[in-house]
């Protein structure tokens, strides 16, 4: 009984494992089944090339930095995350304004600027619309929109059909401007002061003050024309910010981006320029038409502020040099002199030191500190570099203390290139609360990752691809710095209400760029970028305003075929994509450049080439 009873034991042992192994190889088959057809479903049929222009091929590969194909694979977020911002339009598809608004800029109208005061140009500062009055339709290309020539032809010929405007070429012929050409505007690079072309005066300047040691890095133009000034700077590695009003001059700012020439619209009227203090090593002025004697000097007081120490102020043009061209001004020479009698004076008391008067220049110099200078004329205002929307005043923008009268205030600055890495002054003394040097050395180390992730995502931007970019949130400006040795230049811009004001650690570096509340529209024209970067704006905004007007002011400033980064939560990837995707922009996410487990993505987008049609109206 014991022999049968073991016997029986062992056969349903036997049978319990054969059951058992059964169950686990079944298991084990439908998983690998199931995995093998997810697989199969998330991966698509066919990659597309984002940035692939009509009539080129798609390409399912891209290059990255030493030419080896990588396949990036489209990550879809659309159906798990589904986020909804309580004040974003939810217009699927916008369509076409009128071709009247084509080289609309919506806070220098032109209309809504005659409403406002005359007085100090305020009707030429910035008047943005009302909500109301936003626009919710894509500003049109005109009807035979071209690419752009590349940099560096493009600092010397434009298509006329992008900017349909002869008035310059004939207001200005005698000081060669702008020359007409068949099909494309020619830039001689002359101006009205510098009739030999700006080369020639910018040599003429060279032989005043050092202009090539790498100790001039940062310029600003004020009524800077076409900004042939600027553009002929660019080969002595010099980067100028330059500006002008959007005035009886048409186009004048377009003309320069159009170029590939940093520039933007802006006026000196009753506020601050929206730089920080301390931000250029040079000012110049060439016939720009500002009363600098007049209200007490203020317009001199804010080239001052935004002046760095030791930095140089140029002026060409009246009244310099009166004696010799007093009748071709139709002035007199009583009224010439005592005009420049008043600059020089206003000049003294912001302390500057005259360094020559030469022929039809003269250049000034501002002290290295204000050791010595008159202390009841300083400004009492707390931060100097408070600039968006805040009056002018009338009296001296004060500098960093020094311990001695041979010290730079705020810090000596290496000479450009080392200045683009080095640890600016305002960061090693603690300028900036919450940021300090191990920051700026780690953020300079992650854009080295990002770069090599961006040339693989996008076109290289060694290409030639792009020329002009705007960084919306630049943060240090580890983007422009990264990309200072491409054909390129970055528009760094800081918004005007972040927790922590960066934008002088970036010109410390020697970049460029600006402040601006992205609740409201740059000052540019349409069509002056060709890639966009926004890193984090978003979840900076998405409370403040309606994303939407965001990105069809992106929309605005963007030129057809160019390119959009945008690196943000999923959640709101997803919304920005369903917004644009009703833009005729086509985008998919891809993963961060550490790997698909950080939570940031990012958002390749770029937008289509499209025109207007040729039948205009006025805008009601």
């Amino acid at each position: 009984m014991a022999r049968e009873y073991s016997g029986l034991q062992m056969h349903h042992q036997l049978e319990a494992k054969r059951k058992r192994l059964t169950w686990i190889l079944g298991v084990s088959a439908l998983c690998i089944l199931f995995y093998v057809l997810g697989a199969w479903q998330t991966t698509p049929s066919s990659q597309y090339d984002v940035y692939t222009r009509v009539g080129c091929d798609n390409n399912s590969a891209t290059s990255d930095s030493n030419g080896s194909n990588q396949s990036l694979t489209n990550l879809d977020f659309a159906s798990h995350h589904q986020v909804a911002l309580d004040s974003s339009k939810t217009i699927s598809q916008f369509p076409p304004c009128d071709m009247a608004y084509s080289e609309y800029t919506p806070c220098q109208d032109k209309v809504r600027g005659r409403k406002f005061d005359r007085d100090m140009m305020k009707y030429r500062e910035r008047h943005c619309p009302t909500k109301q009055e936003m626009l919710l339709c894509l500003i049109p290309a005109p009807p035979k929109y071209k690419t752009p020539f590349k940099w560096p032809q493009s600092r010397d010929y434009a298509w006329y059909d992008n900017i349909p405007h002869k008035e310059l070429s004939i207001e200005k012929a005698v000081q060669n401007w702008i020359q007409v050409e068949g099909d494309r505007f020619r830039f001689p690079g002359g101006g009205t002061m510098f009739p030999r072309g700006a080369d020639a005066y910018i040599d003429d300047i060279g032989e005043l003050i050092p202009l090539t040691d790498g100790n001039i890095r940062t310029a600003v133009d004020t009524g800077c024309g076409v900004a042939s000034f600027g553009a002929y700077l660019l080969k002595r590695n010099i980067l100028t910010m330059s500006f002008a009003p959007r005035d009886t001059h048409e186009a004048q700012v377009q003309f320069a981006l159009e170029r590939g020439v940093p520039a933007m619209i802006g006026i000196i009227g009753s506020m601050r320029l929206p730089y920080p203090a301390r931000a250029f090593d040079l000012a110049h002025c060439s016939r720009c038409l500002i009363p600098w004697q007049n209200n007490e000097g203020l317009y001199l007081m804010e080239v001052d502020r935004i002046l760095r120490p030791g930095g140089y102020w140029i002026l060409s043009g009246p009244p310099i040099n009166w004696k010799k061209y007093w009748r071709g001004w139709e002035r007199t020479k009583e009224d010439l002199k005592q005009e420049q009698d008043a600059i020089e004076n206003v000049a003294r008391r912001l302390c500057w030191k005259k360094v020559t008067e030469n022929n039809d220049l003269a250049i000034w110099q501002k002290p290295i500190n204000h050791v010595g200078c008159v202390k009841e004329v300083m400004c009492k205002s707390e931060d100097p570099d408070t600039a968006w929307y805040r009056s002018l005043e009338a009296c001296i923008t004060p500098v960093p203390q020094v311990l001695s009268s041979d010290e730079v205030a705020g810090g000596e600055l290496l000479k450009w290139p080392e200045r683009a890495f080095s640890v600016p002054p305002r960061l090693s003394r603690g300028s900036v609360p919450g940021l300090g040097v191990d920051r700026f050395i780690e953020d300079n180390e992650q854009w080295k990752d990002k770069i090599a992730h961006y040339n693989r995502i996008i076109a290289p931007l060694r290409s030639g691809r792009y020329r002009n970019i705007m960084d919306m949130n630049a943060y240090l400006g580890g983007f422009a710095a990264a990309v200072a040795k491409y054909p390129v230049w970055v528009m760094n811009v800081i918004p005007a209400h972040i927790d922590y004001d960066t934008l002088g650690v970036i010109y410390e570096r020697g970049l460029i760029g600006t402040y601006q509340d992205w609740c409201e529209a740059f000052s540019t024209y349409p069509r002056t970028y060709d890639l966009i970067h926004a890193s984090g704006l978003f979840t900076l905004y998405q409370h403040r305003c309606d994303i939407t007007y965001i990105l069809l002011e992106m929309d605005r400033i963007l030129r057809p075929e160019g390119s959009v980064i945008f690196r943000d939560t999923v959640e709101l990837l997803v919304k920005i994509k369903s917004i644009t995707d009703g833009m005729r922009w086509k985008s998919h996410i891809v993963d961060h450049e550490s790997g698909p487990f950080n939570p940031e993505k990012i958002l390749v987008a770029v937008k289509t080439y499209w025109t207007g049609e040729a039948t205009k109206r006025k805008p009601k």
